[in-house]
């Protein structure tokens, strides 16, 4: 089954984006899929403005969100994987959603259940 995050991160940027506020992405800056600008990183963390003004070339898809964006005026193509992303939210009011970390892993599939161990009936014979 696929992952209902990235879904759930396009709909919020949507919604964001359609009430005139500035969509905020924040990212775990130490997942090694990602390509961040390591000068603005601050307690492995990394908070970028996503706002269609502000990149171009914007991709949300199911693995990765990738733009193109400056920072300090040079530059640079911006890779985080979805499992990296942290929480989408407007800078002007905090609406948004926060998402707990993801092991690499995670396959969103339930454990699968335990059977119970047949017990002995409980009945007896009556004379």
């Amino acid at each position: 089954m696929n992952s209902l995050k990235p879904y759930l991160i396009r709909a919020i940027y949507e919604w964001i984006v359609d009430n005139d506020l500035t969509p905020h992405l924040l990212v775990d800056a130490e997942s090694t899929d990602a390509i961040l600008p390591l000068e603005f990183i601050e307690d492995g963390k990394i908070v970028l403005n996503i706002r269609p003004q502000a990149i171009q070339g914007l991709s949300l898809g199911n693995d990765f969100i990738e733009f193109n964006a400056r920072f300090s005026g040079k530059p640079m193509h911006i890779v985080t994987p979805i499992s990296a992303v942290l929480g989408i939210y407007a800078r002007e009011n905090g609406k948004g959603m926060v998402f707990d970390r993801e092991d690499e892993n995670n396959n969103d599939e339930p454990p699968p259940e335990k059977k119970p161990t047949p017990t002995k009936p409980h009945l007896r014979v009556v004379k």
